[in-house]
């Protein structure tokens, strides 16, 4: 049986102090969580980092404003997830308010690969847009970003990925993650990106004050699905989404995607969004076309969103299936994994042939959670190649880890990104045994003792006043 540590979190004891007149418990778990003033507490919108902070978004609106004063056709490229879906929404609702000839594509993942690929790139030249704006990805698309400009496109790249040793030559980029950056939200999901670059954009045409705003819903969900850390700027964002998911000022298909998992909006939480709304959204890119996704999102019509509401939870409900035997099958691959020196690798790399590319990402999540280490799980393509889904512990890069093995063995890897705790990449499929070498001797090398013991973090024991129902409530 395998035994997990404990370890109790830390209290600055100053941030404790400052946090005085709090409550007891909440002081403590606010103090652990580095919340070290009782103002950071205020969710009120003024909290919000300004617009103009976040590097490159200005240069980005006055692109956006040049082609929408020409009347230049305008291509949002999307993403097959759900901050992709809520990311190109937003964008492709705030373009039409502002009379933009502005349309999205979004690439298939069985066709066209991740992000702005060559392949996708070509389809979209068919549409002849004068600009390309890429949402929740692009920071690492190198080849389609040069061949959308050899082709005559300008190219605005919003993204929140880490970049590679060096930027794609796009027109303008917008990332909170590039190095050297000051705003204070390193942590935006790509539909908080997308939505600080229509704020720079409605100010600078002196839009309605209350159109970006509007769009919180679609903020919260695409931030809260995406799982990036909760830090004040996406506290706030995600509060004030829910309180218009709340009183109704949201679009018609977020509504529909809650009441298609059977949670009731008028009092959604963080929860709904993330194992309700998020699932089914996400199904449409991990099964079909995420066009399906964003219609639901875009449709002001509360019948039809509901119709694709119900279509998304069908194929919600097909890849619970297909991952249920996925995992099943993995499990077994993990079984026959020959353990080094009586204990599991640093890092599980499985495949087994048939997988689905569309839900690799939550079988490698949930063997993490399981086993406690990195995990990377590979489906197949049509041409052969392996395309892996990779998911990391607290304390350990799976990005830079793949840098790693790509710097000490070129070629291996054919592409690659992600962060921190999700990555993905391409490989040939007769490596993968090389692969899972050299991502071991990577992983190794990074790992910090106890790391992979799956420690338990604690906020400490309750008094016996405070196991009550007026605790649950204060939590």
């Amino acid at each position: 049986m395998l035994t997990r540590p404990i370890r109790r979190r830390e209290v600055d004891a100053a941030a404790l102090a400052a946090l005085a007149g709090t409550p007891p418990v909440l002081a403590r778990l606010y103090a652990a969580r580095g919340v070290r003033a009782s103002e950071e507490l205020d969710l009120g919108l003024g909290g919000l980092a300004p617009v103009g902070s976040l590097e490159g978004v200005e240069a980005a609106a006055a692109l956006l404003a040049q082609h929408l004063e020409r009347g230049a056709r305008i291509l949002v490229i999307g993403d097959f997830d759900a901050d992709g879906a809520t990311s190109t929404a937003l964008l492709m609702r705030v373009l039409g308010a502002l009379g933009a000839d502005a349309s999205y594509l979004v690439p298939d993942r069985f066709v066209h690969g991740y992000g702005l690929s060559p392949a996708l790139v070509r389809a979209a030249a068919e549409r002849a847009p004068a600009l390309l704006v890429t949402v929740d990805s692009g920071i690492n698309c190198h080849p389609g970003v040069a061949l959308a400009r050899e082709l005559g496109m300008e190219v605005l790249v919003t993204d929140h990925h880490l970049p590679g040793e060096t930027l794609p030559p796009a027109t303008a980029i917008v990332n909170p993650a590039l190095p050297g950056q000051a705003f204070p939200s390193r942590c935006l999901a790509g539909v908080g990106v997308a939505f600080y670059l229509a704020a720079a954009l409605a100010r600078r045409l002196g839009a309605d004050k209350g159109l970006v705003p509007g769009l919180l819903d679609l903020v919260a969900l695409g931030t809260v699905a995406d799982l990036v850390p909760l830090d004040r700027n996406n506290r706030i964002l995600v509060e004030h989404g829910l309180r218009r998911i709340r009183a109704g000022a949201c679009s018609p298909g977020v509504t529909a995607l809650l009441r298609a998992g059977k949670r009731d909006p008028r009092m959604v939480v963080t929860n709904d969004l993330a194992f309700a709304a998020g699932p089914r959204l996400n199904a449409a890119g991990r099964l079909d076309d995420m066009s399906v996704g964003i219609e639901c999102l875009l449709s002001d019509d509360a019948g039809r969103a509901e119709e694709l509401a119900m279509l998304l939870s069908s194929l919600n409900e097909e890849r619970k299936q297909i991952e249920a035997q996925m995992q099943q099958e993995a499990l077994r691959a993990v079984a026959g994994l020959e353990p080094e020196a009586g204990r599991q690798p640093p890092v599980l790399c499985v495949h087994r042939p048939g997988w689905h590319s569309g839900v690799v990402g939550l079988v490698a999540a949930r063997l993490k959670e399981r086993y406690h280490r990195p995990v990377v799980a590979f489906a197949a393509d049509e041409a052969g190649q392996l395309k892996g889904s990779a998911r990391s512990v607290p304390g350990l890069h799976i990005r830079d880890a793949l840098a790693d093995v790509d710097a000490l063995h070129p070629g291996l890897i054919e592409r690659f990104g992600g962060h921190a705790m999700a990555a993905g990449l391409t490989l040939d499929a007769d490596r993968l045994g090389e692969f899972r070498t050299a991502l071991a001797a990577a992983v190794d090398a990074r790992l910090e003792p106890g790391l992979l013991d799956g420690e338990i973090v604690s906020d400490g024991e309750l008094p016996d006043e405070a196991l009550g129902l007026a605790t649950a409530e204060l939590l």
